[in-house]
């Protein structure tokens, strides 16, 4: 099909919703439909997509200038038709429904519970408007919450579950963590890493305290804007932690397997990047399906949607916050490859069904 997606992203930037936004949108590609991308603001010729992104199949994007956010969801609209698209794919709400009002199928793909005083609105009209249509939500935290608080009813064939996803094939080969660390001129000790962003509620502050208790070992944490690195830097207390900045998503594999051990230590509120509502009940972190694919142990917090994708033979789990039972968990994974080797098998084993392939084969199976 010719599929006009629609997505509010900058592109590029270094933000984890412009990096899903391409991964989707590839994958669409790779499984045979013709994608033209539409997002707001002007194109910047300065980076290169596939290397930023770690793209393997390119798509066609077109930048609209619109006057407004809001204004833009009519207008890539307006765009879609005037491409003759078969389909919209949607990330906002608006663009769906607007699609449906011109007898256009839509897939609308939702990352967190509606916001603001319209947010409700737009949802229930995606949800009770007739035409072809598909609800595409990350976890199935999020789709109890759209059901119960707010009472949001599509059938069962209208919804369907797709958690975020990983390319397999870059993380194919990779070498073990003492080699990938020689390579990468980081310090030969043990290593226990964290990749993404400092924002609230990702962990930075139990991050520095782990190092702190756990001289023996290095942290890296792999990401972050300069600013924030800078904030955080400024509270480091011991020598054995390193803030690498950003790191092209392309290289981002490697990184990731000269660790020994991979954290994920969320706090029980997430904030986005650009302050958004809390994530923690209904997140599906990309991070955590390339941790799954490094093939590296995984401690992660313990949230009830995490659980939704790793369980105790494919992670440890700990208390948010908690630094102390972080520390036993880490050390223990630090003392026993054995365990480390296992928890990082399983979970590799696990990863094999959430390719951003198959995900996009599990959004667009029967539809429209």
């Amino acid at each position: 099909m010719k599929i006009a997606a629609i997505a509010g992203s900058t592109i590029p930037s270094d933000t984890a919703n412009s990096l899903q936004v391409m991964k989707a949108c590839q994958a669409l590609v790779q499984i045979g439909h013709d994608l033209t991308l539409l997002v707001p603001g002007s194109r910047n010729t300065t980076v290169a997509l596939q290397q930023h992104y770690g793209l393997q199949s390119e798509f066609p994007i077109e930048w609209l200038s619109s006057s407004s956010r809001r204004r833009f969801t009519w207008d890539a609209v307006r765009r879609a038709r005037g491409l003759k698209a078969d389909l919209i794919y949607s990330w906002f709400p608006q663009s769906a429904v607007f699609g449906l009002l011109h007898g256009m199928p839509a897939v609308f793909e939702i990352h967190i519970q509606p916001t603001g005083l319209f947010g409700p609105v737009w949802h229930h009209l995606f949800a009770r408007l007739r035409g072809r249509k598909r609800l595409v939500s990350i976890t199935r935290a999020l789709v109890h919450i759209l059901k119960n608080d707010y009472h949001m009813h599509l059938s069962q064939d209208e919804v369907v579950i797709a958690p975020n996803g990983v390319d397999l094939e870059r993380f194919a080969s990779l070498p073990d963590p003492a080699t990938a660390r020689r390579q990468l001129g980081l310090h030969e000790s043990p290593t226990v890493m964290c990749t993404g962003h400092l924002y609230a509620g990702r962990g930075a502050d139990l991050f520095l305290a782990l190092a702190k208790s756990l001289p023996q070992a290095q942290f890296v944490w792999v990401g972050g804007r300069a600013d924030d690195i800078q904030r955080w830097k400024q509270r480091v207390e011991s020598d054995n932690v390193t803030f690498t900045g950003f790191i092209p998503n392309r290289d981002l594999p490697f990184y990731q397997a000269a660790a020994d051990v991979l954290l994920m230590p969320y706090s029980r509120s997430i904030m986005g990047s650009s302050g958004s509502a809390d994530s923690a009940a209904i997140a599906s972190p990309m991070k955590m399906f390339e941790y799954m694919a490094a093939g590296r142990a995984i401690v992660s917090s313990d949230l009830p949607v995490i659980r939704e994708v790793l369980n105790e033979r494919s992670a440890g789990f700990c208390e948010p916050g908690e630094v102390g039972d972080w520390r036993l968990e880490v050390e223990s994974l630090l003392n026993s490859q054995a365990r480390r080797i296992a928890l990082g098998e399983q979970a590799r084993q696990d990863v094999q069904g959430y390719t951003w392939v198959a995900r996009a084969q599990r959004i667009m199976n029967g539809f429209p």
